[in-house]
């Protein structure tokens, strides 16, 4: 046997050999997941392998944000995710109590880059590790599972904002809120225009058109309306009494003066701020980072009255007219004038069309108007509505398509 020839040359790594040891790995990681309490079943393995399939493997973090977001239903899991993934693809240390099963220790763990040098050493000869007797097709362990991931993304729309504390669903909502203020447009749009489809008929034109015809009124006038578009004044108030509430209605906001024709936003706590140019940056988070150094002063006492005079005062008469809704947004906590919010309200209230105030608190069991601030404001507003989930903001769809 020759020592002095060229090294012999590595075989091929067969795919199948590659996709054996894959699954290998992905089912003990499944099992580690369980034996930690996650609620994982066969749907839920049958996405994770998706995603290795689709090249998340060759990318550790994209794959550990994958993975977060399919198996951590629940802020329990949430919290220790990154931990387990950690110490069975990285071979990191855990820095928690959660058990690491599947694998020997955490030092001898494959890296996700090197899965086809391992396949490449062990030939592929390595028995694929079998699912759980309780994961048979079309069965969740314990009854949950997808079936829990997939309730809680429906009851995300019911959910009160102050409860959202997961990262991931506070984006989901934020997404939804913007998504929602398009949706909004549209159907306002398509029912704006068949409203205007059914056009009356101008009898003393049409009378007047046919007197060569002996009064037949063979070619009909109609009248045709003058097109106003629904435009949205809104007022957020900012104070720290709020702040719970304020991002989602940001992104909301953002969506609005994004899809809306005729639309301004405002912003309020101790003084009165416009911020439709900053919110109209295409990119939320820009639009947001530019809207931080604006409303400086937000978080503190509300002074809705002297705010609301602000309005009144420099920009009510340009950006109102007679089709205009006007929504505020705040829980009627005033610091200031109780009395000058109420005649502030009154001015505004002979300017446009409606008043909407929208107000968090109305969705918290016991809640009554009983701050001197929104009893001064109620007598002047038209339609007084919870503020506190998605749905909520959707259900303001049908009044103001009667606008």
């Amino acid at each position: 046997m020759s020592t002095g020839g060229p090294a012999p040359a590595l075989l091929p790594v067969e795919p199948d050999a590659v996709a054996t040891l894959v699954a290998d790995k992905l089912a003990a990681f499944l099992r580690t997941l369980r034996d930690n309490a996650f609620a994982v079943g066969l749907s839920e393995g049958q996405d994770a392998a998706m995603l290795l399939a689709s090249g998340y493997g060759d990318r550790p973090a994209l794959l550990r944000a994958a993975f977060k977001h399919l198996f951590a239903a629940r802020k329990a899991d949430w919290e220790v995710f990154d931990g387990l993934f950690d110490a069975f693809w990285l071979g990191k240390r855990v820095r928690s109590r959660s058990a690491i099963s599947g694998s020997t220790k955490a030092a001898n763990s494959p890296s996700l880059k090197n899965l086809r040098n391992d396949a490449a050493h062990s030939g592929g000869d390595t028995a694929p590790d079998q699912m759980p007797a309780g994961d048979e097709p079309g069965e969740d362990r314990d009854g949950v599972g997808r079936m829990e991931g997939a309730s809680r993304a429906d009851n995300l729309s019911d959910t009160d904002f102050r409860k959202i504390a997961d990262p991931a669903q506070i984006a989901a909502a934020h997404d939804i809120a913007a998504r929602l203020a398009r949706t909004m447009r549209t159907r306002l749009t398509r029912r704006d225009l068949a409203r205007r489809r059914g056009y009356r008929l101008d009898l003393r034109r049409t009378i007047h058109r046919n007197i060569s015809h002996g009064g037949v009124p063979i070619s009909l006038v109609k009248r045709r309306r003058k097109e106003k578009p629904l435009r949205l004044v809104m007022l957020l108030d900012a104070s720290g009494s709020m702040s719970l509430y304020t991002g989602v209605f940001l992104r909301f906001i953002h969506g609005v003066l994004d899809e809306f024709r005729e639309a301004d936003a405002f912003l309020f706590h101790t003084r009165l701020a416009h911020v439709s140019d900053a919110m109209k940056e295409k990119n939320p988070v820009r639009a947001l980072d530019r809207l931080s150094m604006m409303a400086q002063g937000a978080g503190g006492g509300t002074r809705i009255g002297e705010s609301l005079q602000t309005f009144n005062r420099w920009h009510a008469a340009r950006v109102i007219h007679s089709r205009t809704c006007v929504m505020i947004v705040s829980d009627g906590y005033e610091t200031g004038d109780a009395a000058l919010l109420g005649r502030e309200m009154a001015r505004l209230a002979r300017r446009c069309r409606r008043i909407v105030w929208l107000n968090p608190m109305i969705g918290w069991e016991g809640y009554a108007p009983e701050a001197a601030g929104i009893k001064a404001a109620l007598p002047h507003v038209d339609l007084y509505a919870p503020a506190h989930t998605l749905q909520s903001l959707a259900d303001l769809e049908p009044y103001l398509a009667k606008l």
